[in-house]
């Protein structure tokens, strides 16, 4: 067991003001497998005041010193990746396979991609031909909160923390008290980098605590936040005392719209992605709409799809799917799949329970149901786990009608052979992102939603302007 009980301030490891101990739980078999100290409220105040200090040298800094301490936090990850693929496949449960394939490699991917936008940035820029003299120059906003989520770890602190730093800004990190062990392993490369002291800082805590404090200090300019809708509005209503600026990145509930005319292979494209991560991904296809003429068929495909899946421990190597988060995840996914047998849905691969031979950890049986109805509570709500809807639609207006009838809005998907009816379906269909057949969105393409999934854009041009105001210049000095 690991003996985490210490935050990252200033530039150096310090024990906390008072120790509140808390137990990461290692998904695949229920046992401890580290612990951490819960901030207080004197551990966020060092840390926002160490941000701020160091915010007066660093907001000055020229980019290319920012550039450097952040490719040297890449250069600290190339050589330590291993560690980071297995603290974040015992933390949340991905599969080692997985962590180290896409969960760990998400740092940099972001990263380079980041820096690819930096390198075009245009710090101060003119207005425009008709006033000479005018000038925007674009400065970091101030001292930051970033509060990150547990189900791809490295993928959010990286998208915040990373532009952040290359902004100009100063930060203080308070990761998933559920997934802590990473972002602890992110804060040393940060330090074995040489990131001045204070620049970047880590408090672990819960939402109730630390991040509550982040949300309403004063001294903190913006709060960039990944997690649920429901703990967006309470951050959003927090900040709002001391005018804060707010990106929230939320949940979702995806429609994945397949038409007759998809290739053949689009209905096990659409299950795979949904089951990836064990479901815990806020852009997961959870919704397939499908077209009436070959519904029957696509029902067929999906239920032998999600029954081959396999389920096992995060620690195996494979390309089976791990444990869910914890327990209140697991009893929650539960809770969803017998509202769904309850209000009639028609139970067609999964259900209820653990998979066959299991007996400890949080593992959930791959699950699908068909004959879903709009309005249905698995039709409605984000049920982040292994749990796809099946609906069938008649026309392209019904299914864009039956897409866009919920809360949230951040991926849809589209399989058609059709260009003309994808490229007016992306525009139809209400969300931040749309991918079509199987595409994934390019390098440095923005990440974020609508509606009830937020309105923050990560990664690339977007992500790093998050960061950094506009300040309008007149009477510019065109000669210096």
């Amino acid at each position: 067991m690991l003996d985490k009980r210490k935050f990252y301030i200033n530039g150096q490891w310090v024990a906390p003001s008072a120790p509140r101990d808390c137990d990461v739980i290692d998904p695949s078999n229920e046992e401890v497998c580290a612990v951490i100290s819960l901030g207080a409220e004197a551990d966020t105040n060092a840390a926002v005041a160490a941000a701020k200090t160091a915010f007066e040298s660093w907001s000055v800094t020229p980019p290319a010193t920012r550039r450097a301490a952040v490719a040297g936090i890449l250069a600290q990850y190339e050589a330590r990746a291993e560690e980071m693929a297995q603290a974040i496949s015992i933390e949340m449960g991905a599969p080692i396979d997985m962590s180290r394939e896409d969960q760990a490699p998400c740092l940099s991917w972001h990263l380079e991609n980041f820096l690819t936008a930096f390198d075009e940035m245009e710090w101060v820029r003119p207005l425009g031909p008709h006033a000479p003299d005018d000038r925007i120059a674009m400065e970091p906003i101030g001292v930051v909160g970033l509060i990150t989520p547990w189900n791809w770890p490295m993928n959010q602190v990286t998208l915040k923390v990373i532009p952040a730093l290359l902004a100009g800004c100063t930060c203080v990190l308070k990761p998933s008290e559920e997934s802590p062990l990473s972002s602890m392993l992110f804060a040393e490369f940060c330090h074995d980098a040489g990131v001045p002291a204070g620049v970047f800082n880590l408090v672990n805590g819960d939402g109730m605590g630390v991040g509550s404090q982040l949300s309403s200090h004063p001294d903190i300019e913006m709060i960039s936040f990944t997690g649920s809708t429901r703990a967006g509005r309470a951050i959003s209503i927090a900040a709002a005392e001391t005018m804060k600026r707010v990106t929230l990145e939320l949940g979702g509930k995806g429609a994945n719209l397949i038409f007759a005319d998809a290739d053949e292979k689009a209905v096990k494209r659409g299950v795979l992605k949904m089951m990836y991560n064990s479901g815990q991904s806020c852009n997961a296809p959870s919704r397939m709409l499908v077209e009436r003429s070959i519904y029957d068929k696509a029902v067929e495909i999906a239920a032998e799809v999600a029954s081959n899946i396999k389920v096992g421990p995060a620690s195996e190597p494979g390309r089976h799917i791990g444990p869910v988060v914890n327990r209140r995840q697991w009893d929650q996914i539960q809770g969803y799949i017998q509202k769904g047998i309850d209000e009639g849905a028609r139970l067609i691969a999964g259900g209820p329970g653990l998979p066959e031979g299991m007996n400890k950890g949080f593992y959930v049986r791959p699950t699908v149901f068909a004959d879903v109805v709009p309005g249905m509570t698995i039709e409605r709500e984000e049920i982040f786990g292994p749990v796809l809807a099946i609906i069938p639609f008649d026309t392209e207006e019904d299914a864009v009608r039956i897409a866009n009838d919920t809360p949230y809005g951040l991926t849809n998907y589209v399989q058609s052979g059709d260009g003309p009816r994808r490229n007016r379906l992306a525009r139809r269909l209400r969300s931040g992102m749309v991918e079509m057949n199987g595409t994934s969105r390019g390098a440095g393409s923005p990440f974020g939603g609508v509606k009830a999934s937020g309105r923050a854009r990560e990664g690339g041009h977007w992500g790093l302007e998050e960061f950094l105001e506009a300040k309008a210049i007149s009477g510019w000095d065109s000669s210096s």
